[in-house]
């Protein structure tokens, strides 16, 4: 019987992967992301109001967990699993918070999903 295209996926079987973001570990062990301000009206600020070219987006001891864990390989869950043992306090709706995570940063383009786990 085929599977309709339709029927959901178990968003948690999802594999995330960094999309081509610059991050580096700070003095305290937080993962910092460099982003850089593109398009025309972040052109325009830098220009007259001297914004800068790039922002540095510091992330807390859950998310520099998270993303540390990112590589292609893993599955949501098994990230899910990793932060629960190594942060006893993210266990409340471990689940639901990382999946809207996730989402976040799927939306803004720090990550995409791969279709299937590779090897």
């Amino acid at each position: 019987m085929k599977k309709n295209k339709r029927e959901k996926e178990n968003y948690l079987d999802r594999i995330p992967k960094i999309n081509d973001k610059k991050w580096e570990l700070d003095d305290e062990g937080y993962v910092e992301v460099t982003v850089e301000n593109t398009g025309f009206y972040n052109t325009i600020a830098q220009k007259f109001f001297k914004k800068p070219r790039f922002s540095f987006i510091k992330l807390d001891q859950y998310g520099s967990c998270v993303w540390q864990q990112i590589d292609g390989k893993k599955t949501i869950y098994e990230i899910g699993q990793i932060l629960k043992s190594a942060h006893k306090g993210a266990a409340d709706q471990l689940y639901e918070r990382l999946a809207s995570y996730f989402r976040i940063l799927e939306s803004n383009g720090y990550v995409i999903f791969l279709k299937e786990k590779e090897g």
